[in-house]
C-alpha cells in the first residue's frame, strides 16, 4: 500500500534547529525556573523520551503552555538563523512531484514554519501548528481527515520519540530521522517502521512504495 500523504515534523527534521536550542534552552529555563542544562547533561537527554526530560529538568506540567508560547516567539525572532537542513528542499519536491500529499505538523506556529520553510512552503497543502507536547495525535487525526486519505496510506516522519508514539496512537506508520534531537537509538527503541540515516532516503522510501503498488 503507497504513502499518499506524508506529514513532517519541523524542528530536527526539516529545519537545523539544535545549535538554537541549545543557545536558548538555559535563558528559558532561568525565565521560568527549571532546572539549567550543562553540556554534559545533553546527550543523555537526548536518549530520553519526552516525559522523561521533562522530569529530569523539573519542568511544572502546568507551565508548559507559557513555555511553548514563549518558544514560539524567540524562535520567530531567530527565524533568520534556523535554515532547512541539506537536502530538504530536494525530498520535498521530490514527494510533490511524485503525487505525494505534503503536511506540517508542528509545535511552532505557521507563520514561523513558513518563514523556515522559505519557498518550498507551497508544497505543503495542510499546516496544523502550535501542537502541544503531546498534542500531536489529535493534530495528525485532523490533517488525515482534511487530505481525505486513508490511515493505511499515512506516514508521519519526525526525529523525537513522542513523534513515534503519537502515530502509534494513530495507527499511522511512522518513520524516524537520526539527524534531529533525539539519540537515532532511543528512536530505534521503539522501531519504528522506517529509521532514516540521510535525507534523501525519505524519498527512495515513499516514492519507491508508490511506485511498487
Amino acid at each position: 500500500m503507497p504513502y499518499t500523504l506524508a506529514i513532517f515534523d519541523l524542528d530536527g527534521t526539516l529545519v537545523d534547529s539544535f545549535p538554537w536550542f541549545l543557545r536558548t534552552i538555559n535563558d528559558v529555563a532561568d525565565r521560568f525556573g527549571f532546572r539549567r542544562v550543562a553540556d554534559e547533561d545533553v546527550e543523555g537527554l537526548r536518549h530520553a523520551s519526552t516525559r522523561e526530560i521533562l522530569s529530569r529538568l523539573e519542568v511544572p506540567l502546568w507551565k508548559l503552555p507559557a513555555i511553548a508560547r514563549h518558544a514560539r516567539r524567540l524562535k520567530g525572532e531567530a527565524a533568520a538563523e534556523i535554515s532547512l537542513f541539506a537536502g530538504a528542499e530536494a525530498m520535498l519536491r521530490t514527494l510533490a512531484e511524485n503525487g505525494v500529499q505534503l503536511a506540517l505538523v508542528t509545535s511552532d506556529s505557521e507563520a514561523n514554519a513558513r518563514e523556515k520553510l522559505g519557498e518550498v512552503a507551497t508544497l505543503f497543502g495542510h499546516f496544523d501548528c502550535a501542537a502541544s507536547l503531546f498534542g500531536k495525535p489529535a493534530k495528525f487525526r485532523r490533517v488525515i481527515r482534511r487530505a481525505g486519505v486513508d490511515p493505511s496510506r499515512v506516514i508521519a516522519i519526525g526525529d523525537e520519540v513522542r513523534d513515534i508514539e503519537a502515530a502509534r496512537a494513530v495507527g499511522i506508520a511512522c518513520g524516524a530521522v537520526s539527524w534531529g534531537y533525539a539519540a537515532p537509538t532511543a528512536l530505534r527503541a521503539l522501531a519504528p517502521d522506517h529509521m532514516f540515516a540521510q535525507m534523501d532516503e525519505i524519498a527512495d522510501v515513499v516514492c519507491r512504495i508508490r511506485l511498487k503498488a
